[in-house]
């Protein structure tokens, strides 16, 4: 990266991957410019798509816009930092690799510093400058802010500029004020994605995995928290087991709670989890008495604000 140059998606969805030779045949259309992710997503039957997890092919998901750090260029795969992912395996943010054909140097080091539109419906149209469709953007897309006119948000892209609906964006000054929701707001996000599939390594609405699903409730309500389980436990408010509200995102641990964190779920109320769950299943609520989850929940965290 020069002077006064930015890296940024410029796909809807970019996949992040352990290494440049993680990404099997079947993968193909995730890798592309054009992104053809819905044909991806459609040609994975359950073993592939455990496979994702299991032979430890994907670590995270970026979304349009988003900016990167970029370490390496090798083979036409780009070693990034995912900047607004914090994690332990980097200080700087969740590092992996991206086809290199899905990001953009754009001549801009304050890429998202000003006024920013939010995505706030689970998908939304881009058109370009004549009103023509480009394709579709996921929830929580963020891009810089120029002008409102006539039912259309006008905003910057790594593509040039182009709009948005009015109706499926929130403007703010910064990304950095985006409103700090309460724990009932928490919920009702997630709530929006009942019955969304499940996809490991998911951070978009096309597909959350457990961790990405809590990251991206959190992020829709002003809240930046590490990108893994593993990590969000550390942070936090520490919230005693029978003190839990709504909105506290709670974690689940092997041998029935003294293990290693696997699971993170938001507390819905009433003894119910909002979740994730894994590969084969979808977004759900559940009762958390008599399940394996309550032997192996361990602890619970608050990241939002309470009310004065």
């Amino acid at each position: 990266m020069t002077a006064n140059t930015t890296w940024v998606v410029q796909v809807p969805v970019a996949t992040v991957w352990t290494s440049p030779t993680s990404a099997r045949e079947i993968d193909q259309p995730g890798l592309t410019n054009p992104l053809k992710l819905k044909e991806w997503y459609d040609a994975m039957t359950y073993e592939p798509r455990v496979a994702l997890c299991d032979d430890n092919l994907v670590q995270s998901q970026l979304l349009y816009g988003e900016e990167v750090l970029l370490l390496e260029e090798k083979d036409g795969w780009s070693h990034i930092i995912a900047l607004h992912q914090p994690s332990k395996k980097d200080q700087r943010g969740y590092p992996g690799w991206v086809p290199s054909a899905q990001l953009k140097e754009i001549d801009d080091d304050h890429w998202d510093a000003g006024p920013v539109a939010l995505v706030t419906v689970p998908s939304t149209t881009l058109y370009n400058l004549e009103k023509e469709a480009l394709f579709e953007l996921s929830y929580l897309t963020i891009l810089p802010y120029l002008d409102i006119k006539d039912g259309f948000v006008k905003v910057h892209t790594p593509n040039g500029d182009g709009f948005l609906p009015e109706t499926d964006v929130e403007v703010y000054i910064s990304r950095d004020e985006i409103p700090k929701g309460t724990g009932l707001d928490i919920v009702a996000a997630g709530e929006k994605f009942i019955d969304l599939p499940y996809f490991w390594g998911g951070m978009s609405s096309y597909g959350y995995d457990c961790s990405g699903f809590s990251y991206n409730m959190l992020k829709a309500n002003g809240y930046e928290i590490p990108r893994d389980a593993s990590d969000q436990v550390n942070r936090g408010k520490d919230i005693p087991l029978d003190e839990m509200q709504p909105g506290d995102l709670i974690y689940f641990a092997y041998e029935e709670g003294k293990g290693a964190v696997h699971h993170v779920g938001i507390y819905y109320g009433d003894g119910k989890m909002l979740h994730a769950p894994k590969t084969g299943r979808s977004v759900e609520v559940i009762d958390l008495a008599g399940t394996y989850y309550e032997k192996e929940l361990c602890a619970a965290r608050r990241f939002w604000e309470e009310s004065s």
